[in-house]
């Protein structure tokens, strides 16, 4: 089973292609993380044609697609949704969404409390609390980064929101890493959950916003009273 999966949720783009063989395990065949910041429509396909030739795979031997469906901004995050329902559909093969807040979580390997929490910009972070890498107990939110430690002041905190708010959140002593979701989380997680494994859940390819995109359609246009 040869899986693609890439997130566009936050500033930079990530892209992986896994292979999962029942019975053998999981290898990694090709990955791209953290490709130029903020430049997500120009880099996405480039960055996929990229680890296929890498891995001397081709699209129509892909089992299926894994994306991030954020919470993140609305630009970014809809490139990486549109590009996966765009293959998934000419390929004909499903398409699995993971929250990033999930793919941040797992790829931390921690089995203890902690949080996670990503820019959403405006002051305010994407946040959710883990009981485990692969255990979500509260959240996905978004609001000030107090929030994130509201009744739980020693909780440790990763992901980029802790490094910009530190003096809210702190790093710990255990730090803030991995600060941005992994292609390669992304995918492990899936193959976990579509082995049969425990953890999150894997979701629709639909944008988890939350909160209204910033830009809106304009409203009817005033009437104009004759002198």
């Amino acid at each position: 089973m040869l899986v693609l999966a890439f997130d566009t949720a936050t500033a930079a783009v990530a892209v992986a292609l896994y292979e999962w063989v029942p019975g053998e395990g999981v290898r990694a065949r090709a990955v791209a993380e953290g490709v130029e910041e903020r430049r997500h429509t120009e880099v996405l396909t480039p960055a996929v044609a990229g680890v296929l030739a890498e891995a001397g795979a081709v699209p129509a031997e892909l089992s299926a697609v894994v994306v991030g469906v954020g919470p993140g901004p609305y630009t970014g995050l809809r490139v990486g949704l549109v590009t996966a329902r765009a293959l998934g559909d000419a390929l004909r093969i499903p398409v699995h969404g993971v929250c990033t807040l999930d793919a941040i979580a797992w790829g931390s390997g921690r089995d203890a409390p902690f949080a996670v929490a990503t820019d959403a910009r405006r002051k305010e972070v994407y946040w959710a609390r883990y009981a485990s890498r692969g255990v979500r107990v509260t959240g996905p939110h978004v609001g000030p980064a107090a929030d994130v430690l509201d009744g739980a002041p020693d909780l440790p905190v990763i992901g980029e929101g802790a490094t910009l708010y530190p003096d809210v959140l702190g790093t710990s002593q255990l730090g803030a890493e991995p600060l941005l979701p992994s292609a390669s989380a992304l995918a492990e997680l899936a193959i976990a959950r579509l082995s049969g494994k425990k953890g999150p859940a894997l979701l629709p390819p639909e944008p988890l916003y939350l909160r209204r995109p910033d830009a809106v359609a304009p409203g009817p246009r005033k009437k104009v009273t004759p002198a």
